[in-house]
């Protein structure tokens, strides 16, 4: 069994490593802290080839593997943190869905201004009453003539403010069969969006409000029965979420190393001290792990598709080992950690926020148990008898 990279793999990592070293280290800490979707940032990867990494090259992607977006979304975190956003949000999440499943019409239409940088796409899922059970939506779709009025409305969604194109989630009828997505774009009659909220990890969302807005047929993604086919292609978004936590985590790690190297206190370096020597030992080992699950995952992807109960497995370990590296860098760094003047405290933010987004520790959890067991256990209240 061969734990190594391979040699191409090793060359496609130093060349993404040594473009973010060129055209991102500078600025990196100034762009963690700007507002927006990095468009320019979008626009560069884009002519690099970074966008699209796993998606068919007649489709514009590159046909590459999900290792391949990996290892790109690592390399450039270990340079770039928030640069690293922007290989997710073109490789990952709803754009990935949308590759997966749309329609050569669709793709015609809108794929390729999405792998250019020009736009992006935002996903509606999250609603104020469905959060983890994201099968208790109740955005509607009712069908009007050949398209369908969607009401409702969708909470947390990422990219919202910027978006061009929205991924919505919507229920056709009852149960889980009966909830697929549409496509909308910003500036349909009856799509409203509210105030920009911040996130603590410093990106926006804002409210997206439903008043019977008109969807065409051909702007429906999955109709019916498309929830399954939705959540299996939301599991490489979880391959992307793991993939930031431990690199952001890694990146505080080793600037916390440098500052336990040169940083002086008593007389002694404080890497001389075995409190600090013990931090790092346990960060260093969680690292390695959660590493080697997620390349496990990374490799082994079917289709280009990862398997749900690898993918909790990924998530958990590296969402813990990335925050965990994280909080422990702060701490060694002190005061200087929790100012807006090390990129310490922006990987703490973010690394926190991820133990949430894509799907909880708690939920990770339980897809881990029922892949123990090889059953599904239900999280709802009994029914009354």
């Amino acid at each position: 069994m061969d734990f190594s990279l391979s040699e191409e793999q090793r060359l496609f990592q130093d060349a993404v490593r040594g473009f973010a070293e060129r055209h991102l280290k500078e600025g990196a800490l100034a762009r963690a802290h700007e507002d927006g979707f990095p468009f320019e940032v979008a626009k560069l990867m884009s002519e690099q080839g970074l966008m699209g990494i796993t998606m068919d090259e007649a489709d514009g992607g590159q046909g590459g593997t999900v290792m391949d977006a990996v290892l790109a979304i690592q390399a450039v975190a270990e340079v770039c943190p928030r640069s690293a956003d922007v290989i997710q949000a073109g490789n990952f999440g709803p754009i990935r869905t949308f590759a997966e499943y749309a329609t050569p019409l669709q793709k015609e239409k809108w794929l390729g201004r999405l792998l250019a940088g020009e736009i992006c796409i935002c996903l509606g899922m999250s609603e104020p009453e469905a959060g983890s059970a994201a099968t208790d939506l109740v955005t509607s779709a009712t069908p009007d003539g050949d398209g369908f009025r969607v009401n409702g409305s969708k909470v947390f969604s990422t990219h919202s403010p910027d978006a061009e194109l929205f991924l919505i989630y919507v229920r056709y009828g009852p149960g889980i069969d009966g909830i697929g997505s549409v496509i909308l774009e910003r500036d349909q009659e009856g799509f409203t969006r509210g105030e920009p909220v911040r996130y603590v990890g410093g990106e926006h969302w804002c409210q997206l409000y439903f008043d019977n807005v008109y969807v065409p047929a051909e702007n429906v993604l999955l109709g019916e029965g498309g929830f399954r086919k939705q959540i299996s292609a939301f599991n490489v978004e979880r391959i992307g979420n793991s993939s930031r936590a431990l690199a952001f985590g890694r990146h505080a790690f080793e600037i916390a190393k440098e500052h336990a190297l040169t940083r002086k206190q008593f007389g002694r370096e404080l890497a001389d001290f075995q409190g600090i020597q013990w931090k790092f030992a346990e960060c260093a080992a969680e690292i390695e792990a959660a590493q080697l699950m997620l390349y496990k995952v990374a490799s082994e992807a079917a289709d280009r598709l990862p398997s749900a109960y690898d993918t909790a497995i990924a998530k958990y370990l590296c969402n813990q080992a990335g925050f965990h590296a994280a909080n422990e860098a702060m701490q060694v760094l002190g005061a200087l950690g929790y100012t807006e003047e090390s990129l310490v405290e922006y990987c703490w933010r973010r690394t926190r926020g991820w133990q949430i987004a894509g799907g909880s520790l708690e939920m990770m959890k339980n897809r881990i148990a029922e892949g123990v067991f090889g059953k599904r256990f239900s999280q709802r209240a009994p029914k009354a008898k």
